[in-house]
């Protein structure tokens, strides 16, 4: 009889182990769910929050990509927040500590892991605060030329003037030179007219200087002078460089669409002005003790029937 009860034992052993761990699960079962319900509230919360902040805030932000940084930083923070309330309610006290103690060392573990997707969340803190560029500003960064779009915790986001959307590194934004467009609404455009040698250099600029005078989205002020220079002296033409500024709230609009106006007006101006536009003259020269040169011009079927056509009738 003692024989049977030793080996019942171990199986006893294991019976009162699992109807231990079922009260406490069954007493333990309101604290989950309560943390659970704490933990889905918290983060439909965090939720809302973030929505109302993006409508009202991002209405009356003068910095839109801060504004929606600061935004994704809350919902982050929120839902953590809520997930340590969550593990504490459920009597996880030490789970909690232990949750902290492990992200503190699991940063520093992936810190050597994933080294550039760190160093890109901290280049978008970085320029969370101070950066070069605001939302809509067309910027080159490297070879990227496009307006910005969003600037999220990894990446820049800009939209090229073609349709394509790039994503950029915030390390990259951070340490490689950026070049902004519409920092202070004025870009200066510029472009090349070739006049004839015998043509009046001083009538010519007069000309466009009223172009760009009466001309509607060029500007000119104290700061933002207009000009026109000789710039170069070509075989056939005198190249007049002309420099102008404009406004760049739309840059596509001021660099493209703008700059062409500007153009098509100088050239009919000129033209209606009687001045010569001479195109390129290519110059031909005879070496080696030649004469002449061995071309012979060919005659159009059509003339030739003309031709013929006149000997008939004499």
């Amino acid at each position: 009889m003692l024989a049977l009860i030793q080996e019942n034992q171990p199986t006893n052993t294991i019976v009162n182990a699992i109807d231990a761990y079922y009260n406490k699960l069954l007493v333990a079962l309101p604290r989950i769910a309560l943390a659970i319900l704490v933990i889905v509230a918290g983060i439909l919360i965090a939720g809302v929050i973030t929505n109302i902040y993006k409508k009202r805030i991002l209405k009356k932000a003068e910095d839109p990509l801060m504004a929606r940084f600061l935004a994704q930083a809350i919902k982050f923070v929120l839902i953590a927040i809520a997930i340590m309330i969550g593990l504490q309610i459920a009597g996880l006290d030490d789970i909690a500590t232990g949750l902290l103690t492990a992200v503190g060392g699991g940063a520093i573990i992936l810190g050597f892991a994933f080294q550039d997707i760190g160093k890109n969340f901290l280049a978008g803190i970085i320029l969370a605060f101070s950066r070069p560029f605001n939302v809509n500003d067309t910027i080159m960064i490297d070879a990227h030329f496009g307006k910005v779009r969003a600037l999220n915790f990894r990446y820049t986001h800009i939209k090229t003037s073609d349709g394509r959307d790039i994503f950029i590194p915030n390390s990259d934004v951070l340490t490689k030179p950026v070049e902004n467009y519409t920092a202070d609404g004025f870009y200066r455009n510029d472009f090349v007219v070739g006049i004839g040698y015998e043509d009046d250099i001083s009538k010519v600029k007069a000309i466009i200087f009223d172009i760009l005078k009466n001309h509607e989205g060029v500007v000119e002020d104290e700061d933002h002078q207009n000009f026109v220079i000789e710039n170069e002296l070509s075989p056939s033409t005198i190249n007049l460089k002309v420099f102008f500024w404009v406004n760049t709230l739309d840059y596509r609009v001021a660099s493209r669409i703008l700059r062409g106006q500007v153009i098509k007006k100088v050239i009919e101006a000129l033209i209606e002005a009687k001045f010569i536009l001479p195109g390129n003259i290519t110059e031909i020269k005879l070496y080696g003790g030649q004469e002449d040169l061995p071309l012979k011009l060919k005659k159009d079927p059509r003339d030739r029937e003309l031709d013929l056509k006149e000997r008939n009738k004499e």
